[in-house]
């Protein structure tokens, strides 16, 4: 008789490590451009090969940081800026992810050269996704020119693009080589752009720090005015919460069904492509952490007074939290089916008991959540 084959098997854990370098500079195209060149590190051949991509409205900064790479005899930059549009436009398909990775291959570019992209969170999503996915992988050094990226998302794991009209439905988990929050380049931004980013600094203080929650209340009005030291505060308190999520066990690949940090997106990534983009990222989160604070309040007893102090301070940050795309509500709910596909598996979504003390939740009252939208509606002409 044959030998009878012997099957077997092996889960074996390990983890692999990384290292998530953040810089935080007040000019790093200008002046603090060596701790831009000290994150490099030159290949066999001792230079550092670099690929420059810029949003196109960020020209006279691109410029002055070409100038210093070139300058910079350990690096080589490989050709002449590459300009890309920004805004949602620049993930709304696959054309511009084609388009960056024939120029990396043209370039010749390797998996110990570097990316470098200057732009606000949609470029630094949409050029991430290339970097991740050529080569399966090519150094990338983001500088986030928006309050939302620097607070937000220019210090996360994750690249994507849109598609199916559905958001960020396409994408990786990829860690940054380096990120660089700098003052200077926030400079340009539009006020509504501005204040919009700082949406995402209230949500994870909500999930994460009182402290942080009760000093951005204090505070709105001073970030709001765009007071160069407080924002800077704001941003660092921001990103090291989310760095400390990211790095600290927080499930950064998002292998778990939670996903903490996405608190109030499953209405936000349903109303920005019924607004056509209308709404910034930033605002439509800020809806969506209203609503599920106001949510939170009905069913789970988050402090009815701390959900009016979260769509207050909202409001004094300068952000409006209505759109008429909200109604009819049965439309916006079906985001929640569109979340739990993004999830896989089950619907969890992260709801709060009071400032700081979060809990997840698999089902959602539908009639609670539409009197908590209700609700919204009827405190954003008392604000």
């Amino acid at each position: 008789m044959p030998d009878r084959t012997i099957s077997s098997a092996s889960d074996v854990t390990f983890s692999v490590p990384f290292v998530h370098r953040l810089r935080i500079t007040d000019d790093v195209c200008g002046d603090d451009y060596p701790v831009l060149s000290e994150a490099l590190e030159g290949g066999e051949t001792g230079e550092a090969r670099v690929l420059l991509i810029a949003e196109r409205v960020l020209q006279e900064n691109a410029k002055r940081l070409e100038q210093n790479i070139r300058s910079d005899s350990s690096t080589k930059l490989v050709s002449d800026i590459v300009w890309i549009d920004g805004g949602e436009a620049s993930k709304n398909s696959l054309d511009q992810i084609k388009s960056l990775l024939q120029t990396i291959n043209e370039e010749n570019l390797d998996r110990r050269s570097y990316i470098i992209v200057i732009g606000g969170g949609a470029v630094l999503d949409a050029v991430g996704f290339a970097a991740a996915i050529a080569h399966r992988g090519i150094r990338l050094i983001r500088l986030p020119t928006t309050t939302l990226a620097q607070a937000d998302s220019g210090v996360g794991v994750k690249n994507a693009i849109n598609y199916f009209e559905k958001k960020n439905w396409v994408g990786t988990f990829a860690v940054p080589w380096a990120v660089f929050n700098d003052t200077k380049l926030l400079e340009s931004l539009p006020d509504r752009d501005f204040r919009s980013g700082f949406s995402e600094a209230v949500k994870v203080s909500l999930l994460k720090d009182k402290n942080v929650f009760h000093w951005l209340c204090a505070n709105a009005t001073a970030i709001h005015d765009r007071q160069t030291e407080t924002v800077k505060h704001a941003i660092n308190r921001s990103c090291q919460l989310h760095l400390d999520h990211i790095t600290q066990g927080g499930d950064p690949f998002e292998m778990l069904e939670a996903r903490p940090l996405d608190f109030g997106h499953w209405s936000a990534h349903r109303l920005e492509p019924r607004t056509q983009f209308d709404l910034r990222h930033g605002e439509a989160v800020a809806i969506g952490v209203a609503i599920d604070c106001i949510y939170s309040s009905l069913v789970y007893g988050f402090p009815r007074e701390s959900s009016r102090a979260v769509c207050q301070c909202l409001d004094d940050l300068g952000i409006v939290l209505w759109h008429s795309q909200i109604e009819p509500i049965n439309e916006l709910l079906q985001g929640l089916e569109e979340f739990r596909q993004h999830l896989g598996g089950r619907l969890t979504v992260t709801m709060l008991q009071d400032v700081g003390k979060a809990i997840d939740v698999h089902e959602i009252d539908e009639t609670q959540m539409r009197s908590a939208i209700q609700i919204l509606k009827h405190w954003r002409d008392e604000l």
